[in-house]
C-alpha cells in the first residue's frame, strides 16, 4: 500500500513537472513569435482587465497600438534616462542596480513611512526595462522566488529573441500609465490630448516619471516630486543614444 501510494505521488510529480515545463515552452514560443507579431495583451492587461470589470460601470480602458514611427524618440529616450540608463549596455539584467535596489529598501524599511504625502512612500525597484517587460506579459503580480525565477528565464529569452529597439517598443505599447491606461499612445491621447509621435521633451519625460507608480501620479499630476524629477530627466534624455534600426 505504501509504495502504491508513493508511486502515484512520484506519478503526480512528474505529472506536474511536466506542465511546467509546457508552460514555459510555451511562453518562449510566444516570445519567439514577439519577433514578427505584436502581443495582443499582456498577463498584466488581462489581471487589470477582471478587476476593472467588478465595477463595469467605472470602467474606463484605453489601450492603443502603435508602430515604431508613432512613437516620439522623445519619449524612448526618456523611459531609457527614467528607467533603465543601462538598458542598451546590459544583457536584460542590472545587478548592480538589484543590489542598490535592496539596499534602499532595506534602509527604507528602517524608516518611518514618508510624511511627504506628494512622494511615493515605495521605493524603486532595480528590474529592467526588459525584466518588466517579462513580468508584464506573462507573469502574475505574486512575489515568490519561483516567479522571480520564471522572470529572469523569459527575460533572457527576450533578449536573445528579441532587439533592443523591438523590447523597448512592446515594453511602450503595453506598459500601464494609469487606471485603465495602457500604452505610449493611450497614455499621450489621455494626458496631454495628442499623439505619442508629438510628443515634447517635458511631456516625454513626466510620462517616463510617472512608470514606477503610474496610478499614484495619475491623481497627483501637480505632484512636486513630479515636477521635479521630470526637470531631472528632461536634463538626461540627450545622453541617451538610441541605437540605428536598419529596415
Amino acid at each position: 500500500m505504501v509504495k502504491r501510494q508513493r508511486s502515484l505521488a512520484l506519478s503526480w510529480m512528474g505529472w506536474l513537472v511536466l506542465a511546467a515545463c509546457a508552460l514555459q515552452l510555451l511562453a518562449l514560443g510566444r516570445i519567439a513569435m514577439m519577433v514578427v507579431v505584436d502581443p495582443q495583451s499582456t498577463s498584466l492587461q488581462r489581471s487589470e482587465a477582471w478587476r476593472l470589470m467588478a465595477h463595469p460601470e467605472d470602467m474606463l480602458w484605453r489601450q492603443v497600438w502603435v508602430g515604431d514611427a508613432a512613437i516620439s524618440n522623445k519619449l524612448r529616450q526618456a523611459v531609457v534616462a527614467s528607467e533603465d540608463s543601462d538598458f542598451f549596455r546590459h544583457n536584460g539584467v542590472d545587478w548592480e542596480a538589484i543590489q542598490g535596489a535592496w539596499q534602499r529598501n532595506s534602509r527604507a524599511e528602517q524608516r518611518a513611512v514618508t510624511k511627504r504625502a506628494n512622494k511615493p512612500a515605495k521605493v524603486v525597484g532595480g528590474s529592467t526595462i526588459t525584466q518588466q517587460l517579462a513580468k508584464n506579459l506573462l507573469l502574475s503580480k505574486e512575489r515568490t522566488f519561483l516567479r522571480k525565477g520564471q522572470e529572469l528565464l523569459l527575460t533572457f529569452a527576450l533578449e536573445t529573441c528579441l532587439s533592443k529597439h523591438r523590447i523597448l517598443t512592446i515594453y511602450l505599447n503595453s506598459v500601464e500609465w494609469g487606471e485603465g491606461i495602457f500604452g505610449a499612445e493611450a497614455a499621450a491621447q489621455h494626458y496631454f490630448k495628442k499623439s505619442a509621435a508629438k510628443l515634447s521633451s517635458r511631456e516625454a519625460a513626466k510620462l517616463a516619471v510617472m512608470l514606477p507608480n503610474p496610478k499614484f501620479y495619475e491623481d497627483r499630476p501637480n505632484s512636486g516630486y513630479l515636477q521635479g524629477r521630470t526637470i531631472t530627466i528632461q536634463a538626461r534624455m540627450n545622453q541617451v543614444a538610441l541605437p540605428r534600426v536598419t529596415p
